[in-house]
């Protein structure tokens, strides 16, 4: 194909019927997934939020890290009238950003948010990782209660089990608090220090920065150096209160029948995370199998200029977790068909064909003819679109006040006032 074309490592999102769609991309398939999302989230008391598509570069680089590769690798930035922006590469830092700036703390607390929309990384694109993609967010601010860990933990699973996506795992850890960190990330500082040649070049920053993101790596190098110093994980340096509040998460989750395996590994991507951390991995969606992840992040309103709110949240890209339902054989439901399709006989009648379609949409989907055809003609156009019935109307109906209505499933036949249409118009297909 020639011409102009879209960016490398973005998609259209396409309706049914595109040639060579894939479920990822599928327009039908995104806004299913949003509109089952919310119900579920709504029912637990969320309400929706939307931040701009862009934000002020600090918020990023303070809420997310200077040490991870979105700040380090990943920014798409541009200036505008000496100010420096980015385009959102997660949701969680904009709302939190939302939650200090418009005084959400006055909202009765926990306030329950959620959000989906496009982000954006400039990494290199595979599979279910696109340089544009699309993800869905669930926040809570303003409790540091464990219970209020493990209903988000449950929403997350509720979810992606609404879906239909069965295949999944839940793998749980916890990074705990700051001073934890501390003292863990000095362990590897002195674990790693000597063998540094052998890091990776971003691992090499890393050690200075942060070093616990050594262990979540991309670099077989890495990887390989990793798995000679077995280094103890995060979980065997947590203090008193960290261990305590995720030995409760852990208890609820239990308690409820949700499936988990501690993972001492997790250690998650960005720096504002607190205690509890969580993936759900898939491998239907390839080599990196997380459909999404979550965590707590009790001092992220503080780097950003706000009292000290207590969170958590988690998000899932959507493209991936349409991946993983085509990997299962999951389909989408199918879409409401056509109730009605008015059709015009001749010249004269497309206008109040158009007319009684309009009615009718109040009743359910109606389409009209843009221009008049033979009565078998019509049927055929009526039959292709999984209408339920078809309303004729030539010049004499028009003067009658009437039209023909044949009901396309019975093949039932009769004539009718204008007037009585919606009412004999039962159900939809």
């Amino acid at each position: 194909m020639s011409g102009i074309r879209r960016p490398k490592g973005t998609q259209d999102l396409l309706p049914d019927g595109s040639p060579q769609l894939k479920a990822e991309f599928s327009a039908r398939g995104h806004r299913h997934l949003v509109e089952l999302a919310a119900k579920v989230l709504e029912n637990a008391g969320a309400q929706y939020i939307q931040t701009p598509m862009f934000e002020m570069v600090e918020v990023i680089k303070r809420g997310v890290g200077d040490s991870t590769d979105i700040v380090r690798k990943e920014m798409f930035t541009a200036r505008a009238q000496g100010d420096e922006f980015i385009l959102r590469p997660e949701g969680t830092a904009p709302i939190v950003r939302a939650f200090v700036e418009n005084g959400l703390k006055q909202l009765p607390a926990p306030a329950k948010l959620w959000t989906y929309g496009a982000m954006f990384r400039a990494e290199r694109p595979q599979k279910g990782r696109y340089r544009q993609f699309h993800q869905l967010d669930y926040e809570v601010l303003g409790s540091d209660d464990p219970l209020i860990d493990a209903e988000a933990i449950a929403l997350m699973m509720q979810v992606i089990d609404r879906l239909g996506v069965k295949k999944i795992e839940l793998k749980l850890g916890s990074v705990g608090d700051p001073e934890d960190r501390q003292g863990y990330n000095q362990y590897l500082r002195d674990l790693f220090s000597p063998h540094e040649e052998r890091l990776s070049e971003d691992s090499k920053a890393r050690l200075v920065l942060n070093p616990m993101r050594i262990l979540d790596s991309k670099s077989q190098s890495d990887q390989d150096l990793i798995a000679e110093l077995q280094p103890r994980m995060m979980l065997d340096h947590l203090g008193e209160a960290a261990s305590a509040h995720f030995k409760q998460v852990c208890e609820h989750l239990s308690t409820w029948g949700i499936p988990y395996t501690i993972d001492p590994s997790i250690v998650r991507g960005l720096d504002y995370y607190r205690r509890t951390a969580w993936e759900i991995h898939h491998e239907g969606v390839g080599a990196k199998s997380a459909l999404g992840g979550g965590g707590r992040y009790d001092g992220l309103a503080e780097l950003l200029g706000g009292p000290h709110t207590p969170g958590i949240g988690w998000a899932f890209g959507i493209e991936r977790l349409l991946i993983a339902m085509e990997a299962e054989g999951v389909t989408l439901p199918e879409p409401e068909g056509l109730l009605l399709y008015v059709a015009a006989l001749d010249e004269s009648t497309l206008g109040v064909a158009a007319k009684l379609a309009f009615e009718a949409r109040q009743n359910g989907k109606a389409e009209f003819s843009y221009r008049p055809k033979a009565p078998g003609k019509h049927i055929g156009d009526a039959l292709k679109k999984n209408a339920r019935y078809v309303a004729l109307i030539g010049s004499s109906e028009a003067e009658a006040g009437t039209v023909t209505l044949k009901n396309l499933q019975s093949g039932e036949q009769r004539t009718i006032q204008q007037t009585e249409l919606l009412s004999n118009l039962q159900g939809t297909p």
